[in-house]
């Protein structure tokens, strides 16, 4: 096989990958990144400690993959979780498995995995060129010829890979390059939309208890109809303008497209207990606290903080005495704690999305090899696609899978 010259476009998870791979098979690859560092959304990635996939079977990950799930299965078969974490291993970064099989390196540094990636690169002498923005792609007649950087200089190449992300966390560079790339390349781009991303609601009671993190409680979200569009149970945090944490990320996922059609959010603080269960629960606290005020008998069942929301939304007057408090009452009190509610009113945006939904459509993609149905010698990777999966290390996989893909059949 005679050497072919490939350009990678972007150093973050897919691009490494793809560079490190092509690499390996005895090609000369340059791998072009606009930063001056490699991998800067692997650094932030599970809040700095880097949950670099998951331990999950092939069907529980397809489950976990709102975007188009199914155009993944021969790049999951190519490189799949084992094999990403046999090729840390011999990189020298160990990884362990935590709570929802979630992957994580052992010492909890996203640092450690960027730097193995490098190792990779550079034992397979890759040609790194940092703070090298692409400015467009050359192609003729349906074949690649070459790239031209920022500074105007063309280069010719005999394949590209693009793996330039998609647009969230524009500070790590993520700026949507690689989209108007597949354009000019005749690919079509699907609606974008922030991902994996804060929640905004009209309330704005979060800010008195913004900070507060609840663990163990289940959300629901439904429609103007009523209708239960998404459930899930874990953990969530309240912000000055909403609500966040895993739970709420994936949520995000499910009403992206609609925000503006007036979801409502209800927290059930207490899904261990079934509404009678509760009821019993709550005489026996009022019992407990009879003669005393309404707003300090609640302190056994809420978060401190809570409180005051709870007393507010209930309209039961705080200084009222337990003993005095009505069935009726009572009531209120149990279907706020089994649905807290919040009206969904937008997403905070692009900067703090965890991923892109939306891209360039897969129909146009091999997905076998990465490589465009249109243009030879050109391929799309990563978040530049339109595939996207739930937080849980599920998107670092499908960047490092179809990285690989394309690195492994260029």
């Amino acid at each position: 096989m005679s050497m072919t010259k490939i350009a990678v476009i972007g150093g973050g998870a897919a691009g490494m990958l793809a560079a490190g791979r092509a690499a390996q098979r005895g090609h000369e690859v340059h791998l072009y990144e606009k930063n001056n560092r490699l991998g800067k959304k692997i650094l932030i990635t599970g809040k700095g400690r880097c949950n670099v996939t998951n331990d999950a079977d092939l069907d529980t990950f397809l489950d976990n993959i709102p975007g188009n799930p199914y155009f993944l299965y021969s790049a999951w078969y190519r490189f799949d979780n084992q094999a990403l974490r046999a090729l840390l291993h011999s990189l020298g970064v160990e990884t362990k498995v935590e709570r929802g099989q979630r992957v994580f390196p052992v010492s909890d540094r996203s640092q450690d995995i960027v730097q193995a990636l490098e190792k990779y690169l550079h034992k397979n002498h890759v040609a790194l060129h940092l703070e090298s923005p692409v400015e467009k792609l050359l192609c003729e007649n349906g074949k690649i010829q070459g790239i031209v950087l920022k500074n105007k200089k063309e280069i010719s190449f005999d394949a590209v890979i693009v793996a330039t992300g998609g647009l969230s966390y524009p500070a790590t560079g993520s700026t949507g390059d690689g989209y108007r790339m597949a354009k000019e390349a005749g690919h079509h781009v699907t609606k974008l939309y922030p991902s994996l991303v804060p929640l905004k609601t009209a309330e704005d009671w979060t800010q008195e208890v913004m900070g507060l993190s609840l663990r163990n409680v289940a959300i629901r979200i439904c429609n103007q109809a009523g209708k239960t569009v998404y459930e899930d149970f874990g953990e969530m945090l309240f912000t000055h303008f909403g609500v966040s944490g895993p739970m709420i990320l994936s949520a995000s996922r499910h009403i992206l497209t609609e925000t503006e059609k007036g979801y409502h959010l209800y927290i059930d603080l207490k899904p261990a207990l079934e509404e009678k269960q509760l009821d019993q629960r709550l005489l026996r606290d009022f019992q407990k606290y009879s003669n005393r005020d309404f707003r300090n008998a609640l302190g056994d069942l809420l978060p401190q903080k809570l409180i005051p929301i709870v007393l507010r939304l209930s309209e039961i007057a705080p200084e009222k005495k337990v003993n005095l408090i009505t069935k009726e009452e009572r009531k209120r009190l149990l279907h706020l704690i089994k649905g807290l509610p919040l009206t969904i009113v937008g997403v905070t945006g692009y900067h703090e999305a965890v991923v892109t939904a939306g891209g360039i459509c897969v129909d146009e993609i091999d997905p076998s090899t990465m490589e465009s149905k249109f243009v030879k010698g050109l391929y799309f990777v990563g978040e530049v696609l339109d595939l996207d999966a739930y937080t849980g290390g599920f998107n670092l996989q499908i960047a490092f899978s179809t990285g690989y893909a394309a690195g492994d059949s260029v």
